[in-house]
């Protein structure tokens, strides 16, 4: 079965970095377009970025377009997220996120079909 197992997440202050990874198994991670999403409570889970497959493009959230890194390693079946210059505003639970044929819902919930548990990131002032 498909397991997606975030790590990484933490408390760090305002300007700081964390770099979240995404352990895949049990998918052919290779073939699969890769996600990060984030929720904070009573608000809807929010797209943070995405490397797609198979054209290997990346996509940001304007919130965090410039500070955030996506890349993936595919020989150690794990996506990662860089974040550089955090900001109390991105405290949330980060989600990875994996999808076969995503289409131009990269951005939406609905494109996915597989999604890890969360780690908590904090981010304060």
């Amino acid at each position: 079965q498909v397991q997606l197992v975030e790590s990484g997440g933490g408390l760090v202050q305002a300007g700081g970095s964390l770099r979240l990874s995404c352990a895949a198994s049990g998918l052919t991670f290779s073939t699969y377009s890769m996600g990060w999403f984030r929720q904070t409570p009573g608000k809807e889970r929010e797209f943070v970025a995405v490397f797609r497959w198979p054209t290997s493009a990346t996509y940001y959230a304007d919130s965090v377009k410039g500070r955030f890194t996506i890349s993936r390693d595919n020989a150690k079946n794990t996506v990662y997220l860089q974040m550089n210059s955090l900001k109390p505003e991105d405290t949330a639970v980060y989600y990875c996120a994996a999808s076969a044929k995503l289409n131009s819902d990269f951005a939406s919930t609905s494109g996915y079909a597989y999604w890890g548990q969360g780690t908590q990131v904090s981010v304060s002032s």
